[in-house]
């Protein structure tokens, strides 16, 4: 592809981003006007492209209807409770969306791999899993989850770039070169948590990401028609002039501390 077409596929790329925010605005004001409760999860393999698009969707929302919800390592406390106790209190109130990088699927993703749980712990969340999320949407939660997948070569190449790269080498850790090293691995058991957990009141979306550009669109695109929201956004707008000044002398200038202009 040549620099003009690249430069034509950014500049398309772009102008349907903003398209698609602003449906996100539209839809955030639905959301708090109807109190609605969204969860959406975002699972995949490393360097897959969640944390893009979850940029994208929350670049213009506001941080308190739209939240993130990436939780670290658990707790040696965290680890004696019931396992879905602390994803449980990240959960949307009326009129709040929360969009888990990364989720309760752990369990049967990296944990599984990496042998971090035992065969009993499997078991018993692949038959809780199911119950937990129909009960979530009995609850009036509206759950949707989506799996990023990318191919082995792709995932190669942006390994490589965040080794190259010293703004995007923090993205890489340990456990991102061990799970490039078990691709099939994650394969199998990714295949073994669709098999459990793909079910009719919330189902798996699986995302091509091979083309970042591409899956951020078709992503936010999917998401926004999972929702029947409508357009409340205020019509228009009335600037109020400020009020008449009052008897009041401002503290000067000189007496504030301003930081040096280097720019």
């Amino acid at each position: 592809m040549s620099k003009t077409e690249k430069q034509k596929v950014k500049r398309r790329y772009e102008r349907e981003l903003v398209k698609l925010q602003i449906e996100l605005v539209k839809l955030q004001e639905w959301v708090k006007q109807k109190h609605l409760k969204i969860v959406v999860i975002f699972e995949g393999r490393d360097a897959a492209g969640k944390g893009g698009v979850i940029k994208r969707i929350t670049e213009f929302l506001s941080p308190r209807i739209c939240r993130v919800a990436a939780l670290p390592t658990p707790t040696e406390r965290e680890r004696t409770q019931w396992y879905f106790q602390r994803y449980v209190a990240h959960l949307p109130a009326g009129g709040e969306i929360v969009l888990f990088d990364r989720s309760w699927y752990n369990r049967l993703g990296v944990e599984t791999v990496m042998g971090f749980c035992d065969e009993h712990e499997l078991i018993e969340f692949s038959r809780s899993c199911p119950e937990f999320e129909r009960m979530l949407v009995r609850s009036g939660i509206i759950l949707i989850k989506y799996w990023f997948s990318v191919s082995e070569e792709e995932q190669r190449k942006r390994f490589e770039a965040r080794i190259n790269d010293p703004l995007k080498r923090w993205k890489l850790s340990s456990m991102d070169l061990e799970s490039r090293r078990l691709y099939h691995k994650y394969s199998e058991a990714k295949d073994k948590m669709f098999a459990y957990t793909d079910i009719k009141q919330a189902p798996w979306y699986v995302v091509d990401a091979d083309d970042k550009k591409r899956a951020r669109l078709n992503c936010i695109a999917h998401l926004l028609s999972t929702i029947d929201y409508k357009d409340v956004l205020p019509k228009k707008i009335h600037l109020p002039e400020p009020e008449e000044s009052i008897k009041y002398v401002r503290r000067p200038y000189h007496e504030q501390t301003f930081i040096p202009e280097i720019y």
